[in-house]
């Protein structure tokens, strides 16, 4: 198969390295692009732990004035990708959640005692859920701090001309915002009959709810929130 992938273009990049082991072609069409918030600081000290929902955060840190301050804290990451970027940026203790932001705030809530207990949230401008306010059930305090934007790109135009052509057999789904983004694009190029008609693989029922509701019906849905669930939806 020919798949569009839609994430960022690092993220992008190596979705397509696996593509290509699992003998398909990509075709990489970034609809959002990272961008580093230049003046994102943060007070010393305090914290229990640092939480991250996303590899980008971890990216946009490696390069931070602030960055050694926070390495010798636990780290807690949604999951296996975010990480794996946390070790990159020089975390050494990492433990992940392996799902979705929910097995996040469980997971930091059954290890983090509550008494007087503060994280730092390293975060994107965009957040499709509220961390802090779910957290602050458990009795977690959570200071957020927004380290990276990601802006919304359009739909290029190699992608619009292998769509209408019939050359992408599917589309790659990573987050609900991507998705919209999608469904956007598609109507500005006029494209929703052909984008209709492809099959579209989600990494969650959140992402795929916009699909849904725009009357695609070849949407099919990654039985956990990873990119191994995804993939694997290639598979059958």
């Amino acid at each position: 198969m020919r798949l569009l992938v839609t994430r960022p273009i690092d993220e992008a990049e190596r979705t397509a390295c696996r593509l290509r082991k699992l003998g398909h072609e990509s075709l990489l069409a970034p609809l959002l692009q990272i961008e580093a918030i230049a003046d994102a600081t943060w007070n010393a000290g305090g914290w229990q732990a640092v939480l991250m929902t996303s590899g980008n955060a971890a990216r946009m840190l490696a390069q931070h004035p602030q960055r050694a301050g926070l390495l010798s804290l636990p780290l807690f990451a949604v999951g296996g990708r975010t990480a794996e970027a946390a070790r990159e940026a020089g975390f050494a203790d990492v433990i992940s959640a392996e799902g979705d932001a929910g097995d996040l705030v469980r997971l930091v809530g059954a290890r983090i005692p509550p008494r007087g207990a503060r994280l730092l949230y390293l975060a994107g401008d965009d957040r499709a859920r509220d961390l802090p306010g779910e957290l602050s059930s458990h009795g977690l305090a959570v200071d957020t701090v927004v380290v990276y934007r990601a802006a919304a790109c359009a739909l290029g135009a190699e992608a619009q001309h292998a769509m209408a052509r019939g050359d992408v057999s599917g589309v790659l789904h990573y987050s609900r915002r991507t998705a919209e983004i999608f469904l956007r694009a598609v109507n500005e190029a006029g494209l929703n009959e052909t984008a209709g008609r492809l099959m579209h693989y989600c990494l969650s029922q959140r992402v795929a709810e916009p699909l849904q509701s725009a009357g695609f019906r070849q949407v099919r849905v990654a039985r956990q929130p990873d990119e191994d669930a995804l993939l694997g939806l290639l598979a059958g």
